[in-house]
């Protein structure tokens, strides 16, 4: 558990003790329940609570189900998180709440955050450029929307995982599970002039290492390095908001079930054992459908 996640949980746990006066046995149920959303968090690959999004707390509640949670213990669960959230929120250290819908389908769901194509096309025009740093980060936008995979997973890859011939990624995912991933030609030209020409150059007299994308200094990238890259292609693209890197594996799934895809190959290439977690983009495709036929059919 990182430093944010641990002191935060230290003073909500204090909050619920003091201000609501709640029992040790009860503070308890508190602890695991958000200890067992941290666990999930850093699976996830998402390191921040301001990055939790409403599709992390349906994907998190699918995975209660799939351990065979009771819907009355999952239930709880979610309403100490939700709870934890609202606390956060009180205090102004998260702007919304993700939880706050998620057991009452009766109302509106927003839909989950992903990128459509036209502001795919933005960020990768924000990434144009001849200098190493736009190689770089063209080449890393460029294998994350190719290949769906979670962030922790982009910064394992080394150079002897890529197989340029069968344009396959080998990486290592939660649990240490590997597998297999696919990248089309775009993401090929991309990564192999990144290799090519910027990373011999990033690296220069930096410590050799085997990892694929480095940082400005030739070290490995981390995760958080990721996520300023990424944010700062948003601000490049004029896009509106911040982004979180776990938006493009949303929008890898979200844009393969809009072209056709079917949902079982769309679980083999995120890696989900089951199917149930990969249901969850269903919905974002479902109302993504009832959206344009409403503004477009003439009589709807």
């Amino acid at each position: 558990m990182n430093v944010e996640l641990s002191g935060r949980l230290r003073s909500f746990l204090e909050y619920m003790q003091i201000e609501k006066n709640y029992s040790e046995y009860t503070i308890q149920f508190y602890r695991q329940d958000l200890e067992d959303f941290f666990a999930f968090m850093s699976e996830q690959g998402i390191s921040s609570l301001a990055q939790v999004e409403y599709l992390d707390g349906r994907l998190f509640l699918t995975k209660l189900y799939e351990q065979h949670y009771s819907r009355a213990s999952a239930a709880r669960k979610i309403s100490s998180i939700r709870s934890f959230f609202k606390f956060l929120m009180r205090e102004k250290l998260v702007g919304e709440n993700p939880f706050a819908l998620l057991s009452q389908p009766k109302k509106h769901k927003r839909l989950p955050k992903f990128f459509y194509e036209e502001e795919m096309e933005q960020l990768f025009s924000a990434c144009e450029g001849e200098d190493d740093l736009s190689i770089r980060n063209k080449a890393l936008l460029e294998t994350l929307y190719a290949t769906g995979i979670r962030v922790s997973e982009c910064v394992q890859i080394k150079m002897k995982d890529i197989d340029f011939d069968f344009e396959t990624i080998h990486v290592t995912g939660k649990g240490r599970k590997e597998r297999i991933v696919l990248f089309g030609h775009f993401a090929g030209d991309a990564i192999n002039k990144y290799m090519e020409k910027s990373r011999p150059a990033l690296t220069g007299n930096a410590k050799a290492h085997p990892y694929l994308f480095v940082n400005a200094r030739g070290g490995p990238l981390t995760s958080r390095g990721v996520r300023y890259i990424l944010n700062e292609i948003i601000k490049k693209a004029s896009l509106t908001g911040k982004i979180h890197p776990h938006m493009l594996r949303h929008t890898f799934a979200t844009h393969l079930l809009n072209h056709g895809a079917d949902l079982r190959t769309v679980q083999e290439l995120l890696g989900h054992e089951n199917l149930s977690s990969t249901q969850v983009y269903m919905h974002v495709t479902k109302e993504h459908l009832r959206k344009t036929y409403m503004s477009f059919h003439p009589r709807a």
